[in-house]
């Protein structure tokens, strides 16, 4: 039988908490005041890697995640980005019921080892793509309206929390710009939802197909 990928993140959280020499008290989760205390913290890879096993079944082993849309790829994404939006996810800034129970039983120090770990990993050249028929569409739209937060290619900005959006799942990326027109996300930043509300649903899905088209950037 196979054990869902949430129950085995769970699990395996409690025991990593319970036997960690460096086991914290609770702490307030507190959205904005939390995330700077994250970002100040060095996070250790090998113990990340512990936490990690058990995510593997939904992002994969190579943090990935899934063409079908579900799980977004994490590798090669900044640090800065995935404390964020777990701290977001913690404090219930960002909309993610299936999540927030379960990175709410990780310590601060657990959520940057994690963090640390993903950032250790190659990033894989493959992503589910778009059909790739509407990408001349997206490229004006994302040259127009993209360009200045989530940079000419693609490449994000990590001191602003502006995601790496090339490369990612075209599934994931239609699925979420969706959620921020909707409003359904939680966490959007007010400048993107002013700029997708007017988007038909063709004009989303033709610059989340120009999106995914895009090559991961080199790490630096």
């Amino acid at each position: 039988m196979n054990i869902p990928c949430c129950t085995r993140f769970f699990v395996a959280a409690c025991l990593l908490l319970s036997a960690a020499a460096n086991a914290q008290s609770p702490v307030a989760k507190d959205g904005p005041d939390e995330l700077a205390a994250l970002l100040v913290l060095k996070g250790d890879p090998e113990r990340g890697k512990l936490i990690f096993t058990a995510c593997q079944d939904c992002h994969r082993k190579d943090a990935s995640g899934r063409a079908n849309g579900v799980f977004p790829r994490l590798s090669g994404q900044y640090a800065s980005v995935l404390l964020k939006q777990i701290s977001d996810i913690r404090s219930s800034r960002r909309n993610n019921p299936s999540m927030q129970p379960l990175v709410a039983t990780l310590g601060r120090n657990e959520i940057v080892d994690v963090v640390s770990y993903i950032q250790s990993l190659p990033i894989s050249p493959s992503n589910g793509k778009g059909p790739g028929g509407a990408v001349t569409r997206g490229r004006q739209l994302y040259e127009r309206d993209c360009v200045a937060c989530h940079g000419a290619n693609g490449e994000g900005e990590p001191t602003r929390f502006y995601p790496m959006v090339a490369a990612q799942h075209y599934r994931y990326l239609l699925r979420e710009v969706f959620s921020i027109r909707d409003g359904d996300r939680g966490n959007s930043d007010p400048a993107m939802v002013q700029v997708v509300k007017g988007y038909s649903p063709i004009e989303i899905e033709a610059v989340a197909d120009y999106m995914s088209q895009l090559p991961p950037p080199q790490r630096k």
